[in-house]
């Protein structure tokens, strides 16, 4: 019942205009989602975000390779972030609290594929998705993107355009599965051939099977970019 009003007062939003006091709820409710976000996220460190389907289960093969990238993204000290679901975003957190690491899930109420996994120690709960991805990708030094349906692609495109126009500055992207995403990679090649993208910009994505390919490519990232470390505050309650 609670996502089912959750979902109907994000469709009566989208629908049009609503009454002002509607409107003005709408932004108090945006507004207090974010300032919950930022106090649970800011202290994470450098955080690499995993995408991948909600729907493959723990003998997939898929699964199998994303339990051993967060695994070894954790023991590079890296904190390990998914949707907090279950599929690949599962297996990621799985690896890094098989080692102890930081384990982190921003879930988002839906009527399909609602459960949580349990391998997370920071869960941050959010109702709209635009705010759960705007912060995944504030709060991200790097994203992987493994095999997956509209939703990672729509991550992964996002990302790429945000890249591309210069809001995100030399992030890396790495997506892992050449021949689950070949017809992405051939749609690529056309857009270049069609000049509807640039050359370059076929550069923005690292694409490789190789999980220690793409560890050492975002660990290149942030051992030139992540510099900035802050304390937090026992006076705002971020301890």
């Amino acid at each position: 019942m609670g996502n089912k009003r959750i979902l109907d007062a994000d469709s009566q939003f989208l629908s049009g205009p609503n009454s002002r006091g509607k409107e003005f709820l709408f932004v108090f409710k945006a507004f207090m989602q974010f300032i919950k976000g930022f106090r649970k996220l800011h202290f994470v460190g450098p955080c690499v975000t995993v995408f991948g389907s909600a729907r493959f289960k723990e003998e997939n093969p898929h699964y199998i390779k994303a339990r051993q990238l967060g695994k070894e993204l954790a023991e590079l000290g890296f904190a390990v972030m998914t949707g907090g679901g279950p599929g690949i975003m599962e297996a990621a957190n799985r690896g890094a609290h098989d080692v102890g690491g930081q384990s982190i899930g921003c879930t988002i109420k839906l009527p399909k594929e609602q459960s949580s996994n349990p391998y997370m120690n920071k869960i941050v709960n959010f109702d709209y998705f635009f705010v759960r991805k705007v912060l995944l990708t504030k709060y991200s030094y790097a994203f992987v993107v493994m095999p997956g349906g509209y939703g990672t692609l729509d991550e992964l495109f996002e990302t790429l355009t945000l890249i591309q126009t210069g809001i995100l500055h030399n992030f890396p992207v790495v997506i892992m599965g050449k021949d689950y995403f070949k017809d992405i990679l051939e749609m690529i090649q056309k857009m270049i051939n069609e000049q509807t993208i640039s050359v370059d910009d076929q550069h923005l994505v690292k694409i490789t099977d190789d999980i220690d390919e793409a560890v050492q490519h975002i660990r290149n990232f942030i051992d030139k970019n992540y510099k900035v470390e802050y304390k937090a505050s026992w006076i705002l309650g971020e301890r």
